[in-house]
């Protein structure tokens, strides 16, 4: 793994520690990106979850590879659908980090942020706009860096999706 030290990666705050070993040494799965997500987001501008992306009012557009187009058949304007995107330019060295709003360090597994062993993120967005043609999904918002690489999109179910009452 490249030392964090010598790449563009945020500096690292009291608390955090790192892996000590490359969690990328051993590869138990291979992933295919089926297409990107256009935003207007680049890092230092990219909105903190998806509730502050909406409240920007601009959307973004997913943009499928030409091979996976059919597999939108059925998918409608207005529906919820669950994005499942690669944040590329995250870190996966912490095991421990200390967000800004937190005053102690936290477990990764304990965090929604982007930076994790694999940087895997979901949001549940609105379709506005649908061009079964060419397999481009307009969304309401989403809050990831312009270029996100998509690994899978899925319809929301409201039924299923929400956590039961204790």
């Amino acid at each position: 793994m490249t030392d964090p030290t010598e790449t563009a990666f945020p500096e690292q705050r009291e608390g955090e520690e790192r892996l000590c070993f490359d969690p990328l040494e051993r590869v138990d799965a291979q992933l295919r990106f089926i297409g990107r997500i256009e935003t207007p987001w680049q890092r230092g501008e990219c909105p903190k979850n998806v509730t502050r992306a909406r409240e920007t009012g601009q959307g973004a557009r997913v943009v499928l590879e030409p091979g996976f187009v059919q597999g939108l058949t059925g998918l409608e304007v207005g529906q919820g659908i669950l994005l499942f995107y690669w944040m590329h330019q995250a870190r996966r060295d912490l095991i421990t980090q200390r967000p800004r709003h937190h005053e102690t360090a936290r477990g990764t597994f304990a965090l929604r942020s982007p930076n994790r062993v694999n940087p895997i993120s979901l949001a549940a967005v609105r379709v506005t706009s649908l061009d079964l043609e060419v397999g481009v999904i307009g969304i309401d918002a989403i809050d990831c860096f312009d270029g996100t690489p998509l690994l899978d999109i899925k319809p929301s179910a409201p039924a299923v999706d929400v956590l039961p009452e204790l």
